[in-house]
Order: structure tokens, then sequence, then C-alpha cells
């Protein structure tokens, strides 16, 4: 009885990407042949060497309730990563580690959100974005981009969404669906805009700045000197690593943001998994080219899917920079009848893809952009060239 539950939780939306893993996952229990698409999921197997340091952990005896905000020597390790990665330097009382990095945004929305607060949203964004800041009260802001800006806000739109009400800022980059990348001088035009604000704080979401294909070059909104207290910045190892089932995210901010989260996480979760804390210490401490492989075979099959999505009339796609996703714009179908149905949006694409091809992908309405659909290429180069092959067919 839905009248039962609390206005707050009716008034959230399933995950677009969980609901579509789901429903491929039953339709492929009836004995349908499902290629899935909709989930940001690795298909390789966890490092070798990270495995081998869980194994450590579990025969050393780890199995005790963690610290809260994590292992002192995963917050070194973590402090170690920042420094090499990003040149950022963190003392251990601004990091916190949670059970993965969306625990992470859950914690900074809850702890600077207060009711009618605005947060600007450059879409499209990562489905959870708009629903973490309602479950805090907080007004989703979206900013519109389209293919033609390669999905990036720019200083300009920046300038005109911010309000009096506006607290905070959120994005990804790499970004989750595009693959954009927000260079150094793209983040410092946004950068001089917001210190015109100086109340707003933002959230840099760098869960994939390891994947990526050496068209842009990494950049964090905190490494500029007049940034650096204004943001926290959110990773973890689930994308770079393979570790998505480990559930491992941390953040490094201000003091006094990470002491809250530290609180809030202490009522909630508490501590991550010891085991999974563990290994990612050694993850974390071995240098980013031990994943690179990785990262190769990702760029091998950008290039096979976008070669074969650009030879289906109706799809217009930008160049990923980074991430492992593909988000093209298919409103030339809006408003057909295919197979006897309409496709009115890019939720019926979506329907119509599973339904008809097999193959599972997430709309685009998810992400605040409804032209487009998200496809994952984090599937192996066999299944992603059938896959395509089924789209264009019924196509």
């Amino acid at each position: 009885m839905s009248n039962q539950l609390s206005d707050r939780i009716n008034s959230v939306t399933p995950s677009a990407t969980l609901e579509m893993a789901a429903k491929a996952r039953e339709l492929r229990a009836s004995g349908q042949d499902i290629i899935g698409l909709s989930l940001g999921e690795p298909d390789f197997k966890v490092p070798d060497y990270i495995r081998e340091a869980a194994i450590q952990a579990v025969n050393d005896g780890y199995n005790s309730y963690t610290p809260v905000d994590g292992y002192g020597e995963l917050k070194e390790a973590v402090i170690t990563k920042f420094k090499r990665d990003n040149g950022l330097d963190y003392e251990a009382s601004q990091i916190v580690v949670s059970t993965g990095a969306k625990q992470a945004l859950y914690n900074v929305a809850q702890v600077c959100l207060n009711k009618g607060d605005e947060v600007i949203l450059p879409c499209p964004y990562w489905v959870s974005y708009s629903d973490i800041v309602k479950l805090a009260d907080g007004v989703p802001v979206e900013v519109p981009t389209s293919i033609e800006t390669d999905f990036k806000m720019t200083a300009e739109q920046l300038e005109t969404a911010i309000t009096p009400k506006t607290k905070m800022l959120w994005y990804s980059s790499p970004c989750n669906p595009s693959g954009s990348i927000y260079s150094e001088k793209e983040l410092r035009a946004l950068a001089d805009v917001l210190q015109k604000h100086p109340q707003i704080i933002v959230v840099s979401d760098e869960i994939y700045e390891h994947i990526n294909y050496g068209v842009t070059s990494h950049a964090s909104m905190a490494a500029f000197d007049d940034m650096y207290d204004r943001t926290v910045t959110v990773n973890g190892v689930a994308k770079a690593f393979a570790m998505t089932g480990w559930r491992i995210g941390f953040i490094g901010g201000p003091t006094y943001i990470a002491r809250a989260c530290n609180k809030l996480q202490g009522q909630v979760t508490s501590g991550a998994n010891c085991i999974a804390q563990r290994a990612v210490i050694t993850a974390l401490l071995e240098s980013p080219d031990r994943v690179r492989y990785m990262v190769d075979e990702f760029k091998e099959r950008r290039k096979l899917i976008l070669g074969l999505l650009n030879e289906i009339d109706g799809f217009q796609c930008n160049e990923p920079e980074g991430a492992f996703y593909v988000f093209p714009d298919v409103s030339a179908y809006f408003g057909k009848t295919l197979n006897g149905a309409k496709i009115n949006n890019a939720s019926d694409f979506a329907m119509y893809i599973l339904e008809h091809a097999n193959v599972a992908t997430v709309t685009g309405d998810a992400f605040g952009n409804p032209k487009c659909i998200r496809i994952s290429y984090a599937a192996s180069q066999e299944e992603i060239t059938e896959a395509v092959s089924r789209i264009k067919s019924v196509l």
C-alpha cells in the first residue's frame, strides 16, 4: 500500500539502469537471448594482485567492524592516490571511505543541502544525481547540453542557471553517460564563474578518471587553488579496477564536510567491508598502468561500436573521450512507427530495442536528455557486434 509509505520514497524514481538490467534478467530467465548493454559494469575479472590482497586479508584474520570513515591505511592510500593522480593534497581528516561512490554522493547531499537548495546538474548526468538531491530535499536544476557541444555545459550556461538558492554544482568527468571530458581550460572557465558565487559547493565525480582515451587530459576542479576549499572530489574503484561488487568509494574534500559525512555514515551503515578495504589499499598504491590493458580494450570496443552505429541511419553519435558508453541521439525516430510500435520518445525507443532486438540499453530520459539512449560497451566485441547487428535489423 503506497499510501502507507513516506512521500519521500514515493517521489523517488527507480534507477533506470538497474531497472533495465532487472528487466533483461527476467527476459533472459524466460529463455530469451538478451544482450545486456545497459549496465556500466566492466566484464574483466579483478586483477590478480588485488584478489591476492583480499585473500591475504582473510588469512590475516580481518573480520571486525572497520572505522566509520575507513581504515587508516586505506585513507593514507587514498591520500597517495589523490596526490599522484590529481595533484591534490589532503589530510586524513578530509577523507571518508564509503560503501561505493553512490553512498559517498548521498552522504554529501544529505550533509550539505537544506530544503529548497538548488543543485545545478549539467545534462546528461548520471541517473542517480537527481533523486539523491531530491532525497535531501534539494531541487535539481537541469542545464541542457547537446551533441553539438559534446554534451558539456559552458560557463555562460552555468552563469545563467545560478540563482540566490543555488547551493551546489554536480558533474562527472569523464561523464556518465556521454563519455565527455572537461578540459582544464573548460573547468577553469566554470571556476571563474563560481568565484562570483562563493556559496556554491562543487561535487566533482571522477570515478571514470582512468578510463581516458588520451584526447583530453584528466583535470580536477579541486586542483585550482581558489576551488580547493569548495570542492568535494568523489572517486572509487568500481570502474577502473573492475571492482563493481566490492563497493568501495571515497571522497576528498573540506574537513567540515568530511566530518559531517562521517557523522551521518556512523548512523546509517558504519564502516565499509573490511576485506574489500584491505584489497583496495593494494589497488590504489599500485600504478594505474597495471590496469591500462582494460582501457586499451575499451578503446578498441569504442572504435568498433562507433563504426557500427554510424552505419545506422538516424543515429548521431559524439566520440566519447572516456568512460565506456556511447550516447547517440536517436530523435530522428521519434514520431515513427516501427513494426507496429509507435516511437514517441527515447523510452519508447529503448523498450522497442529490448523487445524486438533483444538488446538492453537505457533511455536518455533517465540522464536528463530525452533525445538519446545510453549504450554500454563494457561487453565483449562479439556481443557488441551482434547487438548492433540486431538493432540495425529491426530499424
